[in-house]
């Protein structure tokens, strides 16, 4: 009995600057595990006038976590961190009731030829933290818990497994982990995972059960402790998931929340303009039109 409960195809979405690769939500999966919303971002070569350029928009609800494999993006939130995100690094934001945050091409980079190839993920917060004060945490590469097993590669970016733990600060039970392999195994993996997972292609591919799945699919298993599939030469894969929240999760735009009320408050914030500003910042992103998909209940 195979274990791969959904096969999610990366969906192109247009996020302004470039077309991104959409994983979830999906619409038979909205979440996996406290994961929300993730998109591939690239690879896409910018010339040197063209530059990645998110203006100043408002999270509420959920934790950021931006990880780079090429590029670099200069982050600026409401809180006054400035901090350069480079591959390998993590870059983690939580919102809770509210920040708002700008990612552009850093300066040094705004005039030259350059790539951009990353994750940018949501990850929702616990319904007692949804309206906690917001925070910023920037993680170096050398922190990650990083260690071998049978010449295949693993690290875990964020979360707990495998008896490791990130120092990111997370705030439910998940896990974030980057396994390469440049030779092909089998791996047998379950054992070190929990709650709902799902595993991301980025290069190469996996077999199991027979199939083999290449880059730009995302599979949900059934269950998590029987994770268990061949990874192929020059392989690189990631496994996502965690314990799913006993409530489900509405999103609308950039938010996250348990209530519609809550989503409400934060557009008409929004509309205002009375969240935080970011010092140095002019200008932000308007709040989208209505969402037909988006129904909150009078």
């Amino acid at each position: 009995m195979s274990n791969i409960n959904l096969i999610i195809e990366e969906r192109p979405s247009d996020i302004g600057n470039f077309l991104v690769g959409r994983l979830l939500p999906f619409k038979d999966k909205r979440t996996v595990g406290p994961f929300a919303f993730i998109d591939h971002m690239g690879p896409v070569a910018l010339k040197d006038n063209e530059n990645m350029d998110v203006g100043p928009h408002p999270h509420i609800g959920l934790s950021t976590l931006t990880y780079l494999f090429e590029g670099s993006i200069m982050h600026k939130d409401s809180l006054g961190s400035e901090v350069e995100i480079k591959p390998g690094q993590v870059n983690w934001m939580t919102a809770g009731k509210g920040i708002v945050h700008s990612e552009r091409t850093p300066d040094h980079l705004r005039h030259s030829d350059k790539s951009l190839h990353g994750l940018q993920i949501w990850v929702a917060l616990p319904k007692e933290f949804e309206q906690m004060d917001p925070s910023f945490v920037h993680v170096e590469e050398n922190q990650l818990p990083a260690w071998q097993e049978d010449s295949v590669n693993f690290k875990l970016i964020a979360g707990e497994a495998f008896g490791k733990k990130s120092p990111v600060p997370v705030y439910s039970k998940l896990y974030f982990i980057e396994i390469k392999s440049k030779t092909k195994q089998k791996l047998s993996i379950g054992k070190n995972l929990y709650g709902e997972s799902g595993l991301y292609i980025l290069e190469g591919s996996i077999e199991s059960d027979g199939n083999t799945f290449e880059p730009k699919q995302l599979l949900v298993a059934k269950e998590a402790s029987l994770c268990e599939f061949t990874i192929n030469e020059n392989s690189t894969v990631y496994i996502f998931g965690g314990e799913p929240f006993p409530e489900p999760r509405h999103i609308y735009w950039n938010f996250v929340a348990t209530s519609y009320e809550l989503i409400e408050d934060a557009k008409q914030r929004w509309l205002d303009q009375t969240f935080p500003k970011i010092e140095g910042e002019t200008g932000f992103v308007p709040l989208p039109p209505q969402n037909t998909n988006f129904k909150p209940k009078h």
